[in-house]
């Protein structure tokens, strides 16, 4: 079925992207994404024949555009940017949307983007779709979170509405609190790469009717990767990188977490990142073995081996946390975030010897107050406010090594309020640059107040 002229200028100037929702519709968009209670049960599909409709609705496009637009993100395949996704929509909506209610709609193949990973091993292979997939993802995304979510367990953090990371940790230190002083610590191999498209499809079918739906979803899965110019078939995985992979893996999954629910143990998942509480060393090993078998031969999914293991939680890290010994239980910073940390400020600082100390400044705010908002949920304020005097010693190494003879050296401290005489001794000093940062003329002319008004910020201080 084709549109005429007018029924496509109608569907646009319904559509208007451009302009914001306000009144009860932007109140209704803001609480559509808000959390709610997880229960346990699954959704019955009945009732779901017409999703692709509620779908395309103004409100549910308009959420999904803005999502799109605050995520940024690289261009697909087809090269199309965030920045240019509106004016597109404007001209081709029309088009699409009648594909999308036909089931017509054909995806483009996902751009294979490899990115290292934190720890160093390897690296993480990304699947990122064009910005126009990247929208409808997540207009599907946001009707199915809404019917699915609340089914999930209380045990699931990751990727959810009103859940984090935090609150995830929080639930194991609580767990451990409780005596439960050993860990089941599993690790997926490869998790996003081996998901299996008919288990999950036939996962899918029991909550959804429409046919549409479900057609589109398969596009999705088996919409291909194209690395180096060639695009290759995906027969298994969801490519992470779309919008609507992560709740995928939450239903994948939920399988996992109604097994350990059913078993009755004390566990915490986020993610492919699952947790188990129990009593003793003896109990885990038992866990272990069972449960990677039901992972093996139910989810079809592999465990493994080396990363995983039952130990004490204080030997493992879980979502860049670990955990104290002694009685008074503290969340701590595991110590791989830490040394990342360290890597990524040396990175920087060594590049600032060609870099002004504001720009070099700058950078390093970006980064340490995403860092801190994240670390900064540790128990240990003693450690972030070490980092950032470390931090600060960087930055007075580098800008010693920039001023590089000693009478611009005395020259710069003499500008900062030091002394001559200081200044002078200081600067025909012989000491390397990393000795020379802690002497008194560095902590004077480049004060811990110095830093503050380059914007650079205390890690032990939020704000």
């Amino acid at each position: 079925m084709s549109l005429t002229d007018d029924q496509q200028q109608n569907i646009q100037m319904k559509l208007d992207f451009s302009s914001a929702p306000r009144g009860e519709a932007s109140k209704a968009g803001r609480e559509a994404t808000e959390s709610l209670p997880a229960m346990h049960g699954t959704e019955s599909p009945a009732g779901t024949d017409r999703l692709m409709e509620e779908i395309c609705e103004r409100e549910n496009l308009r959420e999904a555009l803005r999502q799109v637009k605050a995520n940024k993100g690289s261009p697909g395949v087809d090269g199309m940017t965030v920045g240019g996704i509106t004016d597109y929509l404007k001209q081709h909506w029309p088009a699409i949307r009648e594909q999308l209610l036909s089931g017509t709609y054909k995806p483009l193949p996902v751009r294979r983007v490899e990115i290292p990973k934190p720890d160093g091993g390897g690296v993480r292979k990304l699947g990122i779709p064009s910005v126009l997939d990247r929208f409808i993802q997540q207009a599907v995304m946001q009707v199915l979170q809404r019917r699915w979510d609340r089914t999930f367990s209380n045990h699931s953090y990751g990727f959810r509405p009103g859940r984090s990371a935090h609150h995830a940790v929080a639930q194991a230190q609580q767990y451990i609190a409780q005596g439960y002083g050993w860990c089941v610590d599993l690790d997926l191999e490869k998790f996003f790469d081996r998901v299996n498209h008919d288990k999950l499809m036939g996962r899918i079918a029991k909550r959804i009717e429409d046919k549409r739906l479900l057609k589109l979803i398969r596009a999705f899965l088996n919409a291909g990767v194209m690395e180096n110019g060639l695009v290759s078939p995906s027969v298994e995985g969801t490519p992470q990188g779309g919008p609507l992979s992560p709740l995928l893996s939450n239903l994948v999954l939920d399988e996992l977490d109604r097994e350990l629910e059913r078993r009755g143990h004390r566990f915490v998942r986020y993610a492919d990142d699952c947790n188990i509480y129990v009593r003793s060393e003896r109990a885990g090993r038992r866990v272990m073995e069972s449960i990677a078998r039901f992972i093996m031969q139910r989810l079809k999914l592999t465990v493994n081996e080396a990363k995983s293991a039952v130990a004490r939680p204080q030997e493992r890290k879980f979502l860049g946390f670990s955990f104290s010994f002694g009685p008074e239980l503290k969340r701590v910073i595991a110590p791989k975030a830490l040394d990342r940390f360290k890597r990524r400020i040396r990175e920087v600082t060594r590049r600032a010897k060609g870099v002004s100390i504001e720009a070099t400044a700058e950078e390093l705010a970006r980064y340490m107050v995403g860092w801190r908002n994240y670390f900064g949920f540790c128990e240990t304020p003693e450690v972030l406010s070490s980092l950032t005097g470390w931090v600060r010693r960087r930055l007075r190494c580098a800008l010693w090594r920039q001023w590089r003879t000693a009478r611009r050296r005395r020259a710069a401290l003499t500008a900062l309020g030091v002394g001559p005489v200081l200044a002078r001794n200081t600067a025909a000093s012989y000491r390397g640059p990393w000795s020379t940062s802690q002497n008194k003329a560095l902590h004077i002319g480049l004060s811990n107040a110095y830093f503050r008004s380059l914007g650079l910020p205390s890690l032990a201080e939020k704000g």
